[in-house]
């Protein structure tokens, strides 16, 4: 097995990325809405959450709020910022929650796929198993919304050795799960290529508050998020960026917090020069517009390496 692979690039020597319309910053909002399983296949005894064995009630009663409560106080937001999203989604929630799944088509929100549950990671599975999870999902979505979902996000951010070229042989086209730019990056597999787009793990809700501030307010996340914004958007004037927000319905969907995250995302959508984009457009746009560019570069400087 060889690993996959991506070209070291300096984003200050790159070519510079224009975003439409001379924009400079790609505001890419990705909800994730997600359902854990009350006792989770495979769980071995433990909850992802490692808070206690299973039936973890309080992990999952305050992840099922999302669901119930939380994702419609997102939905109000959203919508009166007219905000276009890409949803990183655990096809289970379509499934169990026909209505949520009709409130997101009718918004065209993009379908990242975030696995089935987000209570089943892939981290141990056989080539056989992962294969046959991203086939599966494949095939739900077909049958759910009529169209196959063009990004991958694995549930728990989960990995495994063979799932870039797993989701290059089937046909999917980005992924979440490799945080290390601030614009989509094109990865080698064996047979293929996949593109990183820009996730973000530090300008998430899940992460501010369940890992790293846990007795946080809303205001402090939306100060976190107005920092971000800055900073890229400052840096967008020469070389495009991708702003991404990162969001969890059990948390920002609290009345304690939704507010803030309104505020904030008001805050980014009232400058000019900002592209609010889902995934695929995002894609489309770097594929036709900048790709060549890069390409060209990057052979520029493995050249310059070997002489």
């Amino acid at each position: 097995m060889t690993d996959p692979t991506y070209r070291h690039s300096n984003i200050r020597n790159r070519p510079p990325l224009r975003w439409p319309n001379g924009a400079r910053v790609a505001l890419w909002v990705v909800p994730n809405v997600e359902h854990y399983e009350y006792i989770p296949e495979d769980a071995g005894g433990m909850s992802a959450s490692l808070r206690s064995p299973h039936p973890d009630i309080l992990s999952y009663s305050q992840r099922d709020y999302g669901n119930r409560v939380g994702i419609w106080r997102l939905f109000d937001v959203i919508d009166e910022l007219k905000i276009k999203c890409s949803v990183s989604l655990n096809l289970g929630v379509f499934q169990r929650f026909p209505q949520i799944m009709d409130a997101c088509e009718r918004r065209e929100w993009d379908v990242i796929c975030h696995g089935v549950y987000n209570s089943r990671p892939v981290w141990g599975y056989s080539r056989e198993r992962e294969k046959a999870l991203i086939d599966y999902c494949l095939a739900t979505s077909r049958q759910l919304t009529g169209r196959a979902f063009r990004g991958w996000f694995a549930p728990m951010v989960s990995y495994t050795p063979n799932t870039v070229d797993l989701l290059i042989e089937a046909g999917i086209e980005y992924f979440c799960d490799w945080v290390f730019d601030d614009q989509p990056f094109p990865v080698q597999g064996r047979n293929g290529e996949i593109v990183a787009m820009p996730y973000q793990l530090d300008a998430n809700d899940g992460m501010f508050f369940n890992r790293m501030f846990p007795h946080a307010g809303g205001d402090d996340f939306a100060r976190l998020l107005r920092d971000y914004f800055d900073r890229l958007y400052m840096e967008g004037s020469g070389q495009g960026r991708v702003v991404c927000i990162a969001l969890h319905p059990y948390i920002v969907g609290n009345p304690q917090h939704i507010d803030s995250v309104r505020d904030a995302l008001a805050y980014m959508m009232q400058h000019e020069g900002v592209w609010n984009a889902t995934g695929g457009e995002i894609i489309d746009w770097w594929r036709t517009n900048y790709l060549p560019q890069l390409r060209a570069h990057l052979d520029d400087v493995d050249r310059s390496r070997l002489s």
